[in-house]
């Protein structure tokens, strides 16, 4: 049956916030990336719910939805739907909080980078063959054919200043044309002729530096092009704005970033190879291994980006890297290899059949399907993995291993070791993968069990009751108030039903009681919410309050823990409910049905309700 990518979208669509609330939308191979303007409307539950949604990552502003091999599939419904330009190119916010200065600087390094690698990395990878096939005598590297090829996948690092201004221009919401003008200026061959020259403006002399396969000054130059244009564009008269902004821009910015801004990145980049590659010359093959053990954790909260500006920047100065890509080929097998062991072990055929798919992704260097969907969920598998990444780390570290290309290493690009003055680099590079499938492999294979609780024989054999055993039951209020229809719920998330189906309470009082017998699943971390597995077969989630999560659990007290039995009328919770009122809080409380697809739902009409009274009842439905 084919999946609806337009269900999903618009699933992930409300549970983001909506449209208004993305500033920017890309993807990879694997996730949707929002730029977010408030993170307080962002509902990180429920998109972890969404049949399709494979987890979700946050840091800062930034939020990534992992989807798996399906993202581009969703991520074309997502853009019939919305402009994405939440917050009109502005800085995003959250939830008016400061944000760190970390998280900052990580949002423009995924925003400036992460669009660059598609290109980088065709690029690299075209490069890498042709210097493959002319090694083993396929190709003449006189021949035309070559040469036309050869120069399209140097044209793609050539001109980086110019994508970087692109890129750079776009996330900062300036005019990209013009940033593209002011920077391309710096690669004109009769500038290069000048500053070869040696040439002096303002009495001052240029330095000589060749500014194709840069990165650093662009992105200088755009950000000073960037406050130029909203400080002229502020003062010019509207009838010749058209023209007299970029004029100034252009008389301002480009003599600017020749004398100043240029120099600036040029030795910002060199700076920072050169303090890697001491790290390395200190560390030696052993930071490869750490590197690449510790790249799931990295990976999971976004850090890893922070290593691209690094990666990008040695292969453009000095041709290879030979840090981040080894590490990442080590720790890209080795969550193949950790998944494909999970699904021989597993006994779980839903988890054998994620794990053989993202297995599979792993090893050709696509990581997000096994990290989120196996490895992350399973501490054992996840061990298997960093035991496999070290061990690789370690054999590719003290091969010397070189990488030519910026991109995630795996089986389909194993070209991107190929070295035309090194024969054996290659070679290392797959006895590194061969190291970490196997090694990963075998540890998953011994260390795996499927994490399963099995109730005591006599539990099993205790007559549950008639409700249970039917499916259906009765659920109560949780709390003293007035009932009303999950449909009048201010959030979109509850009242379009994206969750289930329910009823919901505008609390009188701050305690919340369970409302069926049950196992308590999960006291949420942020303690505003609560879900339950009743005896009857139903999942019940009971949110208090609406955007309450930026609390963190402020004025919230549960009464109960993820695993305890709970009976109809016992208290879970006890909130300060006066005090959420005064800090503007809805707090209205939805009694979710998130299986309700399972059952019929009857509902009560809305009114004034007490604790124990009866707000739906549930039947479930054959077959």
């Amino acid at each position: 049956m084919a999946k609806d990518y337009k269900s999903i979208a618009q699933a992930v669509l409300n549970a983001i916030g909506g449209d208004a609330n993305v500033s920017h939308l890309e993807h990879c191979s694997t996730r949707l990336r929002f730029s977010i303007v408030d993170m307080g409307k962002v509902d990180k539950e429920a998109l972890k719910k969404i049949k399709g949604v494979m987890g979700v990552v946050s840091s800062g502003n930034q939020c990534q939805v992992v989807i798996g091999n399906d993202v581009i599939e969703v991520y074309d419904e997502l853009v019939k739907m919305g402009n994405f330009q939440g917050g009109s190119g502005k800085a995003p916010v959250s939830g008016g909080e400061k944000k760190a200065v970390g998280a900052v600087v990580l949002d423009f390094i995924v925003g400036i980078f992460q669009p660059l690698i598609p290109a980088i990395a065709g690029a690299g990878i075209l490069k890498a063959f042709l210097s493959l096939f002319t090694l083993i005598g396929i190709m003449d590297s006189t021949g035309t054919l070559y040469t036309v090829l050869y120069n399209a996948a140097d044209a793609a690092l050539y001109f980086l200043p110019i994508l970087v201004a692109v890129t750079m221009s776009t996330k900062l919401g300036c005019n990209r044309l013009v940033a593209v003008a002011a920077v391309g200026t710096l690669i004109l061959p009769s500038i290069t002729t000048l500053l070869g020259e040696g040439a002096t403006l303002f009495g001052f002399t240029i330095q000589n530096i060749a500014y194709s396969y840069q990165v650093f000054p662009a992105i200088l130059s755009v950000a000073f092009l960037y406050f130029v244009e909203k400080y002229v564009t502020k003062i010019s008269p509207k009838p010749i704005r058209v023209f007299f902004v970029p004029m100034i821009c252009f008389i301002l910015v480009v003599p600017v970033t020749l004398l100043i801004l240029g120099p600036l990145g040029y030795n910002i980049g060199q700076l920072l190879t050169t303090v890697i590659l001491f790290l390395y010359d200190k560390l030696g093959w052993i930071a490869v291994a750490i590197l690449a053990a510790i790249l799931p954790f990295m990976i999971a909260t976004g850090m890893h980006k922070a290593l691209v500006p690094y990666a990008v920047s040695s292969i453009t100065e000095m041709g290879s890297e030979l840090l981040y890509m080894p590490a990442s080929l080590a720790h890209n097998i080795s969550e193949g290899g950790a998944c494909l062991a999970v699904a021989v072990k597993t006994k779980d055929p839903d988890l054998r059949s994620a794990a053989i798919s993202a297995g599979i992704s792993g090893i050709f260097g696509i990581t997000e399907p096994a990290l989120y969907g196996v490895t992350l969920l399973h501490k054992r598998a996840l061990a298997g993995v960093i035991i496999g990444s070290f061990v690789g780390g370690l054999t590719v570290g003290l091969a010397g291993l070189k990488a030519f290309v910026a991109m995630g290493p795996g089986l389909a690009g194993m070209a991107m070791f190929v070295d035309v003055e090194n024969a054996m680099n290659i070679v290392w590079g797959f006895v590194g993968l061969g190291v970490s499938l196997g090694v990963s492999f075998i540890a998953t294979l011994i260390l795996y069990k499927d994490e399963q609780i099995e109730a005591p024989e006599d539990e099993k054999r205790v007559d549950a009751p008639a409700e249970a055993k039917s499916g259906n039951g009765t659920v109560v209020s949780p709390m003293e108030g007035e009932l009303i229809p999950i449909t009048k719920v201010n959030d979109e998330v509850f009242s379009a039903g994206i969750l289930g189906g329910g009823m919901a309470v505008i609390p009188s009082k701050g305690e919340l009681y369970a409302p069926a017998d049950g196992t308590v699943d999960t006291v949420f971390d942020s303690k505003h919410a609560i879900s339950i597995l009743c005896d009857n077969g139903a999942e019940l989630l009971l949110h208090v309050g609406l955007e309450t999560v930026k609390l963190e659990g402020k004025h919230y007290y549960p009464q109960v823990k993820s695993g305890d039995k709970v009976k109809k009328g016992q208290l879970l919770m006890k909130f300060d409910l006066d005090e959420l009122k005064k800090e503007g809080f809805d707090m209205v409380t939805p009694i979710v049905i998130t299986n309700s697809g399972e059952f019929t739902l009857d509902t009560v009409p809305g009114g004034a309700v007490k604790v124990g009274d009866r707000v739906m009842t549930l039947a479930a439905q054959e077959g």
